[in-house]
């Protein structure tokens, strides 16, 4: 007994809806991950089960979650990878990031002002905490780039750049004070 086409369509369409009921959900929490939007998550969501609908004659029924959720995951990427290229600069953020190419005179020597007085503090204070503080609030060095640089663990740069704030901070108010 051969099947015709409208049956064909009922089988197909049965699987499809299938799918959608099983993982509907699944479908929608990868792509939410993805972008962290719920409205863009719904979209990428149609889009995945379209594509979905479209290929169903070509995939295997023994791997429909993993293709499913390839798909999804590949839609998800296809979106981030846009959303950079059309991402327009932020009112607030469009000026910050425009950098002037040559700072005033005034600018300047203020910013160098400014260095020499932290350099000058940090050399105020009893090692190691001096040489944690010249790279860290001179030299502008992370916690990490100093550890690795000194080959000493994390946590002990960032304890001690803590320990030379407080006692830079106690410098700065007996200078305020006096």
């Amino acid at each position: 007994m051969k099947k015709g086409k409208g049956a064909d369509r009922i089988d197909k369409e049965a699987y499809f809806s299938y799918l959608l009921d099983t993982y509907e959900r699944l479908v929608y929490s990868i792509c939410f991950k993805m972008t962290g939007n719920q409205f863009d998550a719904e979209d990428l969501t149609q889009e995945t089960f379209l594509s979905v609908y479209k290929n169903l004659a070509t995939f295997q029924k023994d791997y429909e979650k993993a293709w499913v959720c390839k798909i999804a995951t590949n839609k998800g990427l296809d979106f981030l990878k846009s959303a950079k290229r059309r991402s327009e600069p932020k009112e607030d953020t469009y000026f910050e990031e425009i950098k002037d190419e040559k700072a005033s005179p005034e600018e300047t020597y203020l910013r160098r002002e400014s260095k020499e007085y932290v350099y000058t503090i940090c050399q105020s204070l009893k090692s190691p905490y001096r040489e944690i503080a010249t790279e860290h609030f001179y030299r502008e060095k992370t916690a990490k780039e100093i550890a690795n640089e000194q080959g000493k663990g994390i946590k002990t740069i960032q304890t001690q750049i803590y320990r030379a704030k407080a006692m830079i901070r106690k410098i700065m108010e007996g200078r305020a004070a006096g």
